[in-house]
């Protein structure tokens, strides 16, 4: 019975004062779904643009959509994303509120050629504190000392995700590379 009211004024329109037609309502009528329905007789917007709904039926059209990039990560070469792993050698370096570690792993066999750390006898009893920067510089010299021994002089370096290469962590690999090691940083 409402649709057909309805049906009625909007065809009719409503008729008042001797028969001349004074008002047309516009309204949005839905089908059966929820958007299965279409605007008629739509009110133009404030940009002079219908508000017809776009192909998600989420917003009007007036919007502007977001430009999907077809590549949705950065390209990365080749080179870039293997030079790391042509490195037999990398450094792991971490630092905790009490301690300072760092070693020098063997890539492919996984076995650590040298360490160093202020946890160590020898190393703690010199040191006034186990972890501020010259604590940091006394581990990279050591560890420096400990893979020239093991012939090891070049090694590569990729900070772990919560890292920030600075402070501590750049005094030790700093200490490194001014006691003879080639270290290479991989910073993304």
């Amino acid at each position: 019975m409402w649709k057909q009211a309805l049906a009625k004024v909007l065809n009719e329109g409503v008729v008042a004062n001797g028969g001349e037609k004074i008002i047309r309502p516009c309204s949005y009528i839905p089908g059966i779904g929820f958007h299965q329905g279409q605007v008629h007789c739509a009110p133009r917007s404030f940009f002079g643009v219908e508000d017809f709904l776009d192909d998600d039926n989420s917003r009007p059209y007036t919007y502007t959509k977001e430009k999907k990039s077809k590549n949705t990560t950065k390209h990365i070469s080749f080179k870039q994303r293997t030079g790391a792993f042509m490195e037999p050698f990398t450094l792991d370096v971490f630092i905790s509120k009490r301690f300072v570690s760092a070693s020098i792993t063997h890539r492919v066999t996984s076995k650590q050629v040298a360490v160093a750390g202020t946890n160590s006898k020898d190393i703690k009893a010199v040191l006034k504190s186990r972890s501020d920067i010259p604590a940091c510089l006394a581990v990279g010299r050591i560890l420096a000392d400990r893979a020239r021994e093991a012939d090891v002089y070049t090694a590569s370096y990729t900070p772990r995700e919560r890292d920030k290469f600075e402070g501590k962590i750049r005094a030790v690999v700093q200490s490194l590379i001014d006691n003879g090691i080639d270290v290479k940083i991989y910073l993304d």
